[in-house]
């Protein structure tokens, strides 16, 4: 998909004309899709592979982001996150006749340092946190996807009179630890700072600590929701990301059974309706689904 012509003209674009989401509902939604665990494990998957143990044991641990609204988010009274991010991984665990709703799925909160790690300890089965694939995370994890397909933008204060990437040269932006955001605006001349958080960088913004952050366009589009009337989005995108799920690279048969669910999820409407429930509140047109990349 690229959060695609339509989508990187709006949803991308989200708050190119008006410098906010519409009405700041990205992914208010908190309850998500109900969605119904499959009872057809018995003999689904082969003998030894991953997704058998995890079905045996019926749990599973799922990385995401607890800081991203519309996409990964878990606020002080939410019982679970919400955002696109959680309604496509709901989608795999559901695949492995585990109840999403149930507790027996642990979403464990993952920053962007800490995904490969947590994947190769095995403290997670599954990353879905924005995860861009790149060919240097390939090296230590599984990557399998994309889907999703969006850019880096940047997310300036409602005042300022930034334009463009190109406007912070030697100046100092605010990105992530640990993501490819904070290496590409280094390499487009700003001065990359890295924060635990995208909420703390928005803060920072707001606070005029730094003059703008930046990272995927979606994930700036939340922010921007979250503090309507005092952020904005600006500039064209200058990076295509796409972004997957992440999985131990010791079980490179997750990657088929990832693509596979992805596929059908595709087909039926599933990944159209999550798209529609999280992100679609802003306004933005649902774009076709993402090619997926063939499997390593």
């Amino acid at each position: 998909m690229r959060l695609r012509k339509a989508f990187a003209a709006t949803a991308v674009t989200l708050i190119a004309a008006t410098g906010l989401v519409a009405c700041g509902d990205a992914g208010d939604d908190k309850a998500g899709r109900d969605v119904e665990a499959k009872n057809d494990c018995d003999d689904k998957f082969e003998a030894g592979s991953r997704m058998a143990a995890i079905a045996d044991a019926g749990t599973i641990n799922v990385g995401v982001k607890y800081d991203q609204p519309g996409l990964g988010f878990k606020g002080a009274t939410d019982d679970v996150p919400s955002g696109f991010d959680i309604e496509v991984a709901k989608l795999l665990v559901a695949d492995l006749c585990i109840d999403p709703a149930s507790d027996k799925v642990n979403w464990e909160e993952t920053i962007s340092d800490n995904r490969e790690p947590y994947l190769e300890s095995g403290k997670v089965d599954i990353v879905l946190a924005s995860y861009s694939i790149t060919e240097d995370r390939q090296k230590v994890v599984g990557q399998a996807g994309p889907y999703m397909v969006t850019g880096q933008r940047i997310l300036v204060k409602s005042d300022s009179d930034v334009k463009s990437v190109d406007d912070l040269k030697g100046k100092e932006v605010c990105s992530v630890t640990g993501s490819t955001s904070l290496d590409r605006i280094k390499e487009k001349g700003a001065k990359g700072v890295g924060a635990d958080s995208y909420s703390e960088c928005a803060e920072k913004v707001l606070d005029g600590t730094y003059v703008a952050m930046t990272t995927d366009g979606t994930i700036l589009a939340g922010l921007a929701a979250q503090n309507e009337g005092e952020l904005k989005v600006v500039g064209d995108e200058f990076s295509e990301e796409n972004i997957g799920v992440g999985y131990g690279k010791d079980k490179p048969e997750m990657c088929e059974w990832i693509n596979g669910v992805l596929s059908d999820a595709f087909e039926d409407g599933s990944w159209a309706e999550a798209f529609e429930l999280t992100l679609g509140p802003s306004g933005v047109e649902t774009p076709e689904p993402p090619a997926l990349l063939p499997c390593k």
